[in-house]
């Protein structure tokens, strides 16, 4: 069977509807469904988003409006389709098990039917289904029973950051929380790659995904994955994942992870970002002695690893790292808007266009800067603490 290659980004927040009713509450307000469906076809050029904020009812009655409108259709193979691009229907929920942190974890259901009745069973165990990440009061493990049972997939939320993830505040092993046959992939999380997870032998078995966890438009596709697909459907990415009949991720795209902002460790006094190899573990600020420490992931992942070196499989997809382009020194708004209208989306401008064109459209020092993003050769300032890191300006 054919497979084609498609763009996807599953980790994207609603902030409030169009009613004005809030969901997502550090989202921006102009982040709805149906704004973030046009962005993703219109501007970014992704195939496939994961919208984490469907189980909302508010948010349910818009997509039954643009379903009944005929504006939006819902697809065989399960997801809602808006022009070019494919909405998979998704809930990112806190959970916290007796003797445990605290964790989020994503959960895909096929179609709306499919979500609406989630919410009904979410509403029964959590105090308000209208807002995301909401914690539920029941285990990890029947959450996610309760989620495949609908047909649903569950995937582990960007499993190391420091705040309610797997790894970074809930437990040291994935199996004290949940079933590792019932989960259909680990999401990295933006200060983490394959070569960093490869220090954890537990999560060998697991696909990764890298998503951007948008609560802005501009940060919609700023990690993302590449998928070998038949079509974008819930279907065909329930078999990407588990690499059947052909289909299977191709390639995670994403910061390098001195971009992420809890990449390193960090002091909350003294604002130093502890960055020295060898300093996994410190306990006090190198600089100023403050125990106001902030672990970062590098390091909360060196001292969970079970390997003194990572182990990446031959046959795991490459994990590229690409400098989204609102990073571009120079390249502001004007000038962006004037390059997606000239050459149609991101994913263009980062996958297809050539250098010359480039060069022609925007001027030899920005091209030079959008190819160095391609390739992954931009020089970075490290991030931590709760900073973004920042591509370092180059000097003339």
């Amino acid at each position: 069977m054919n497979t084609n290659a498609y763009y996807a980004d599953l980790h994207i927040h609603i902030g409030r509807t169009e009613a004005g009713e809030a969901v997502k509450i550090s989202a921006a307000n102009n982040l709805t469904f149906y704004n973030i469906a046009q962005e993703a076809s219109e501007r970014k050029g992704i195939d496939m988003i994961g919208i984490i904020d469907c189980h909302s009812p508010g948010v349910q009655r818009e997509m039954l409006h643009y379903l009944n409108t005929g504006e939006m259709e819902e697809l065989e193979g399960g997801g809602i389709r808006f022009h070019r691009t494919t909405v998979l229907l998704g809930c990112e929920i806190e959970v916290r098990d007796p003797g445990l942190g605290t964790a989020h974890l994503l959960a895909y259901l096929p179609k709306l039917g499919d979500m609406q009745s989630f919410t009904e069973w979410l509403r029964r165990h959590m105090k308000n289904v209208q807002l995301s990440s909401q914690r539920i009061y029941v285990t990890a493990r029947k959450l996610q029973r309760e989620a495949i049972a609908r047909g649903g997939i569950l995937i582990p939320a960007h499993i190391f950051t420091p705040h309610k993830s797997v790894y970074g505040s809930c437990s040291t092993r994935m199996e004290h929380l949940l079933d590792l046959d019932g989960i259909a992939a680990v999401e990295l999380g933006l200060s983490a790659d394959t070569v960093m997870a490869g220090h954890i032998s537990e999560l060998d078995r697991h696909t990764f995904l890298t998503n951007s966890d948008a609560h802005s438009l501009p940060k919609i596709g700023r990690e993302y994955n590449k998928l070998a697909l038949e079509a974008p459907t819930f279907e065909e990415l329930r078999k990407a994942l588990s690499q059947e009949d052909g289909r299977c991720v191709l390639a995670n795209y994403g910061l390098n992870p001195r971009l992420g902002k809890y990449h390193r460790t960090y002091c909350g006094d003294c604002s130093s970002i502890l960055d020295e190899q060898g300093q996994t573990a410190v306990e006090r600020c190198l600089y100023c002695g403050s125990l106001r420490i902030v672990r970062g992931v590098m390091d909360r992942i060196l001292s969970l690893a079970d390997r003194e070196e990572p182990r990446v499989a031959p046959d795991r997809p490459p994990y590229c790292y690409q400098v989204p382009l609102e990073y571009i020194p120079g390249l502001g708004p004007k000038t962006f808007n004037r390059l997606i209208e000239r050459f149609g989306s991101e994913m263009n401008l980062l996958h297809r266009v050539s250098f010359e064109e480039l060069v022609e459209a925007a001027g030899e020092t920005i091209a030079g800067y959008i190819m160095e993003a391609r390739e992954g050769t931009l020089r970075l300032d490290t991030g931590g603490g709760g900073k973004y890191g920042k591509v370092s300006a180059r000097q003339e």
